[in-house]
């Protein structure tokens, strides 16, 4: 009885883990994302950065949301 509960407990939180995620992370639209994007390209024009320093910090940039400095 005890493994039969356990294993409906089991399956019914792998089925809503999944639900409740997608509805609490919000994706942005494309046009927030080029807004995003073109954002950390500015900010790394403004510090000069090339190369892997340059990819780096669009790279965190993007995640942080355009919210680096």
């Amino acid at each position: 009885m005890r493994f039969a509960i356990a294993a409906a407990l089991l399956t019914l939180a792998v089925g809503v883990a999944p639900a409740l995620a997608e509805t609490s992370s919000a994706k942005p639209s494309a046009d927030e994302k080029k807004a995003i994007s073109k954002s950390c390209t500015d900010q790394a024009n403004a510090k000069g950065l090339h190369g892997k320093a340059r990819k780096k910090f669009r790279f965190e940039c993007k995640h942080a949301g355009g919210k680096m400095q």
